[in-house]
């Protein structure tokens, strides 16, 4: 592993979202149906953006390859003749924690302003950055497969109510992040030759990483925990306070 991937790593790992509140009351099975059902509302306006800032880093590249490359994204989220994609899963669970398609349609003015806010925030880092820098910011992808392997065992546990089919998109990305990542990886190292180039590469990940947070922390504040609305719990977030 060069130096480069290494901080690639560490940065990423150390500043993804797993560890946020949310999840983690997530994870223990300690959100309501309603908090459970805003979460995926609201991720929904993010996964919309996913195919969109694909579309921008298909546009910065000249290398057919690349784009070839780059081009099964859109397929994963927009689906085919053959297959459904991420889009039209995350709507299938939607459907599954009970929310109706009149609401799922109502994109995106349903949703959290802060959401909304964080979530054209990543696009507009993607349509701003360079090419390898709007790839960097991916990188996340490289830290999915373990958040939703632990996701995957904690709906089925904690949320039994939850239709088992709802849960096809985050099975499906298992295997999809672990080679997407794997490709835009190899890209960037591949790439980013110069320390400076390495630097805004990082930069690029790290604001990714701040994104997906504050997308959470806009969650936590609205459903969880209208008193403190930070990352950190305060006295007054203990189970008993906690917004259903």
């Amino acid at each position: 592993m060069t130096a480069f991937e290494e901080r690639i790593r560490q940065q990423g790992l150390q500043r993804y979202h797993h560890e946020h509140p949310f999840h983690v009351l997530m994870h223990q099975g300690r959100l309501s149906p309603h908090q459970l059902q805003q979460w995926v509302l609201n991720r929904y306006y993010y996964q919309t953006r996913i195919p969109i800032k694909d579309a921008l880093i298909l546009s910065k590249s000249e290398d057919p390859e690349f784009r070839r490359m780059w081009a099964r994204r859109l397929h994963e989220q927009d689906g085919d003749e053959t297959s459904a994609g991420g889009l039209a899963l995350w709507r299938r669970l939607g459907r599954a924690v009970g929310l109706q398609e009149d609401t799922l349609n109502d994109m995106p003015s349903v949703v959290l302003p802060g959401v909304r806010f964080a979530c054209d925030a990543y696009v507009a880092l993607v349509r701003e950055a360079t090419l390898i820098e709007a790839v960097a910011a991916s990188l996340t992808e490289l830290f999915a497969p373990a958040l939703l392997s632990t996701r995957i065992a904690a709906w089925e546990r904690h949320y039994p109510w939850v239709d088992p089919d709802g849960l096809a998109y985050f099975r499906s990305r298992l295997s999809q992040a672990s080679h997407d990542s794997r490709d835009a990886l190899a890209f960037v190292i591949a790439h980013a030759v110069s320390a400076e180039e390495q630097d805004r590469c990082i930069a690029a990940l790290v604001r990714k990483t701040e994104i997906l947070w504050h997308i959470l922390d806009c969650l936590y504040a609205a459903y969880v925990c209208p008193h403190c609305g930070s990352r950190i719990p305060d006295e007054r977030c203990e189970p008993s306070h906690i917004v259903s």
